[in-house]
């Protein structure tokens, strides 16, 4: 298994002593507790006063700000220390807030995980082992009675929804101004956007280039949701809807028009390497020489940073349990190795876009 070089020295070798393992053993025991105390310390505002203190603050004048209880505040002060977002000091019982604290309160992705693991998978997650199991979203009927997340996607409730979109936008949009530097460096005046969503990434392909048309091919219901967020907006008469299910194998690529490229952005992780390479196929059937598929992912062994390949893993459990069932964050060689099987090659991988991405180029096979 290929990995970057931090991946690498972490994943490989053993890390802690065998006291240090014993406590992470017992924090991923007591993992739930550990992250809803921890969203109750951000909530309450005590991790915020605690960074506004210059002294500190006691329990009794955390309850006088937050108007909490003083059993409420002790108890959350107590399971926050040894979880390791306060400190305390001994001599005059001052609490403090600790580098594990600060990047809870103000790290966006940390807080844009942690509403997504709150609204949109926590409850799930209790039938991980059933959708394990059975290869189905089990914990997606909390929600509705859809067979993935994206049929029923403009119909959860509206707190899931922001915090879904907020999840979903906030990896992708970051990336966007380096995306578009490599896709338009070809100078492309077509774009075929699959899975394009709300529209987004085609917004930012029309603002960047005043001749380039783009067709989003996604589910009819997402079409309309896409219509609905681009109407008005500058460059959308060049923006145009192509209704597909993609899951059935027979449904083809458009074919109205050559297209230059075709973006897939976020997109193939929500599928399973048998659905990838369907559409995969579908899309080399569509191609010639001068045209190429842009698949921007996230990696989990192409990050430069040990953290965001743990980010990634864990993400791939929300895609067995809530979105789909069978799809996950790929590692770079397994999804290689669909694109040739499609009839593809790569011809260039960019990495460190944004937070973490790689922009794989693919080109039809002679």
């Amino acid at each position: 298994m290929e990995l970057f070089p931090e991946l690498e020295k972490k994943y490989t070798k053993e890390q802690l002593s065998a006291r240090e393992a014993q406590r992470q053993a017992e924090w991923i025991a007591w993992g739930p507790v550990v992250f809803q105390a921890s969203r109750l310390m951000v909530k309450f505002g005590i991790l915020d006063l605690l960074r506004d203190s210059n002294d500190g603050m006691t329990q009794e004048e955390i309850v006088k700000a937050t108007g909490l209880s003083p059993y409420a505040v002790k108890v959350l002060m107590e399971a926050s220390l040894c979880i390791g977002t306060v400190l305390v000091d001994k001599d005059t019982d001052r609490f403090s807030i600790s580098k594990t604290g600060w990047f809870l309160l103000t790290d966006k992705l940390v807080r844009v995980n942690m509403e997504f693991n709150h609204d949109v998978n926590y409850e799930g997650w209790f039938k991980l082992e059933e959708s394990l199991l059975e290869g189905k979203p089990a914990g997606l009927k909390h929600f509705g009675d859809w067979p993935t997340v994206y049929e029923g996607l403009s119909q959860l409730p509206e707190q899931v929804q922001k915090s879904w979109f907020g999840f979903d936008h906030f990896y992708s949009d970051n990336s966007f101004a380096q995306a578009l530097e490599i896709v338009f460096s070809s100078k492309p005046k077509t774009l075929l956007d699959v899975g394009g969503n709300t529209g987004r990434w085609a917004l930012q392909c029309v603002g960047h280039d005043n001749d380039v048309n783009v067709t989003i091919m996604d589910l009819p219901q997402q079409l309309e949701m896409m219509r609905k967020f681009t109407a008005g907006q500058k460059g959308a008469d060049r923006i145009n809807g192509y209704g597909i299910n993609l899951l059935d194998d027979n449904a083809p690529f458009p074919t109205d028009k050559h297209y230059d490229a075709i973006w897939m952005s976020q997109f193939l992780d929500c599928f399973s390497e048998k659905e990838i390479l369907s559409i995969l196929s579908r899309a080399a059937k569509i191609m010639d020489s001068e045209s190429r598929v842009y698949i921007m992912e996230t990696f989990w062994d192409r990050q430069k940073y040990e953290p965001a390949a743990f980010c990634l893993t864990m993400t791939s459990l929300y895609f067995t349990a809530i979105a789909n069932g069978n799809s996950k964050m790929y590692h770079s060689e397994d999804m290689a190795r669909l694109v040739r099987e499609a009839g593809m090659e790569v011809e260039k991988i960019h990495d460190n876009l944004g937070h973490g991405h790689s922009i794989m180029i693919c080109k039809k096979c002679k």
